[in-house]
């Protein structure tokens, strides 16, 4: 146990230098197949460099939130930055959005305007695209299973290998049969798949930023794991919200049987609400039978 503080700090550096490498990498792809569409003329390639660009933002607020949950409170926040995590989600949803919309304009244009595209170019770049966000889907692997933020990351770059795969095979297509359409029909599948996956982050975000319960939170579990215990009569004033994309915080009242054990109950319930993924829990207690409780007053929260 002693050697626990020093493999997660190694783990956390480790993963830094991961997104680090990985956003250079897709940058510098990024900025390479936007050149060759625009040079050759391909909608399907400027439209996967606009999803690898969205994916760009995704692991810099990843970087953003590792970096952020180091950041210690002050007495103006007193939960640090993290907030900002949610709030830098919700601005990569809207640009990402944005983007959707210029591609589907975009592609109507071509299919009233089809024009000529390079075959050959567009499948090259295109396989570069494969190798590269292959590589970082393979260098976020190994972490994506203890971190939500990095499986977000890793899913983002494994669905990105598999666009590419289709932007090889429109290139080849046009290569060998002329049929230049398919440029346009590759964008608008492109357009959907950011679309599908932009609705969500942008519906988790909106949630988050109002405070509302996130989505890996069953709240019916949770009052199972409190009222469970023993000790617990019941329960009343429950709030859960999210303080971070990674770290999710409650607060309740908790009604305990007389001669209870306050800060035992306590414990038993926090260590339930941790292994739920809930690690900042705040429980208020009253005693059944007090008048406080038989009476619901506001000392107590007496709102069922």
């Amino acid at each position: 146990m002693e050697n626990h503080p020093h493999e997660h700090v190694h783990e956390i550096k480790s993963l830094d230098s991961i997104f680090i490498i990985s956003i250079v990498l897709n940058l510098l792809f990024v900025a390479i197949e936007a050149l060759v569409g625009f040079t050759q003329n391909s909608l399907g390639l400027l439209s996967d460099a606009g999803h690898n660009l969205g994916d760009v933002f995704s692991l810099l607020l990843a970087l953003v939130a590792f970096k952020l949950a180091r950041v210690h409170s002050s007495e103006k926040y007193t939960y640090g930055y993290k907030k900002s995590t949610v709030l830098i989600s919700l601005l990569n949803a809207i640009i990402l959005l944005v983007a959707v919309g210029a591609i589907v304009v975009e592609s109507i244009h071509k299919f009233t305007h089809p024009e000529a595209v390079n075959g050959a170019a567009v499948s090259w770049t295109a396989g570069a695209g494969i190798v590269v966000n292959g590589l970082t889907a393979w260098l976020l692997m190994k972490s994506q299973k203890k971190d939500l933020n990095v499986k977000g990351a890793f899913l983002h770059m494994a669905a990105d290998t598999l666009v590419s795969v289709g932007v090889v095979i429109s290139g080849l297509v046009m290569m060998f049969t002329g049929f230049y359409l398919i440029d346009p029909v590759i964008s608008i599948i492109i357009a959907a798949v950011i679309l599908v996956s932009t609705w969500k982050l942008l519906s988790q975000s909106v949630r988050l930023s109002l405070d509302g319960i996130p989505e890996s939170v069953d709240m019916d579990v949770v009052r199972q794991a409190i009222v469970s215990d023993k000790d617990v009569a019941g329960m009343h004033h429950v709030h859960v919200w999210a303080i971070s994309t990674t770290e999710i915080a409650l607060t309740a009242h908790i009604v305990l049987r007389p001669g209870t054990d306050m800060e035992a109950v306590k414990e038993r319930v926090k260590s339930r609400l941790s292994g739920l993924g809930i690690a900042h829990a705040t429980l208020e207690v009253e005693f059944e039978g007090t008048p406080c409780h038989d009476m619901h007053c506001d000392c107590c929260g007496g709102n069922r």
